[in-house]
């Protein structure tokens, strides 16, 4: 099944008799003090015909009451399944999902659709910029659609615990999506500790783009995980800061045709419990 849905394509499938649901996924993280984003007035002023809002915080992850659970637990299978109905979506429906740049965001809805059993998700390439630079339509009202029937199953898609990360690289390739200053440990603007989980290679989401913003062709993401050691004979897992952008670890992989597990707790939650930390490249 493939990842990716062009604009064009896109645009066609809303025409058609049975169009896609697509989700509004616009979030990104705020500075520590600073903020919070809202999502929501920039979907309100401006988002694909049809498109339900999703809020990341609230939709896709959890509310952790310890730090060591880190910083956007999974769901659990109840609370995913009661916001993917309110979104209206329901068994065999397909599913689009994009956000407002480079769908770091949109790829942790992709990726939980999947786990959860959907069978048809897709990212829109490119994001919102790629379809307002084809000069495709944008609306403004804030869409409510009747409910979705759809029953989460998880597991559709493998993940690790602490424990399975920490043992990984010794028989597979672990990806660290983070910036390489992170993964270096010269700075951590966020969590408490600063570099990176033993044996960890460093790969940021930002490589899996092209310069427009889309993702790389499934040839050179082949190219870029091959020269970081993935090969069809390890095992690979990706994780992040806290488990949102390492999902846009996994869809590049899986364009590129491999299977990887994902880190949900991620440097959030390995960081905030009694772990070794490398630094350093």
């Amino acid at each position: 099944m493939s990842v990716l849905i062009t604009t064009t394509e896109l645009a066609a499938a809303l025409e058609s008799p049975n169009p896609p649901v697509v989700l509004d996924v616009r979030w990104r993280l705020t500075a520590a003090g600073g903020p919070p984003y809202d999502g929501r007035a920039d979907y309100l002023a401006g988002h694909v015909p049809g498109a339900v809002f999703v809020d990341l915080d609230h939709d896709l992850a959890s509310h952790p009451t310890d730090p060591a659970q880190g910083r956007h637990p999974l769901p659990t299978p109840e609370a995913f399944q009661d916001a993917v109905r309110t979104w209206g979506v329901s068994a065999g429906d397909t599913v689009v999902v994009y956000d407002g740049e480079g769908n770091l965001a949109a790829a942790r809805a992709w990726w939980l659709l999947r786990w959860a059993g959907a069978q048809d998700v897709r990212i829109l390439d490119g994001a919102l910029p790629a379809w307002i630079a084809a000069g495709r339509p944008l609306e403004t009202d804030d869409v409510t659609p009747a409910p979705g029937t759809f029953t989460v199953t998880p597991g559709s898609m493998p993940t690790l615990d602490a424990d399975g990360a920490g043992a990984w690289a010794a028989d597979g390739v672990l990806l660290d999506a983070r910036a390489p200053e992170r993964y270096r440990g010269e700075t951590e603007p966020i969590d408490p500790k600063a570099g990176h989980i033993p044996g960890a290679v460093n790969a940021p989401t930002g490589g899996n783009l092209a310069e427009d913003g889309r993702f790389k062709s499934a040839d050179d993401l082949r190219a870029r995980f091959a020269a970081l050691g993935v090969s069809p004979e390890a095992p690979v897992a990706a994780y992040c800061g806290s488990g949102v952008t390492a999902a846009h670890e996994v869809a590049a992989l899986a364009i590129a045709g491999i299977d990887a597990a994902l880190y949900p707790g991620s440097w959030s939650q390995w960081s905030n419990q009694d772990r070794p930390v490398a630094t350093g490249a």
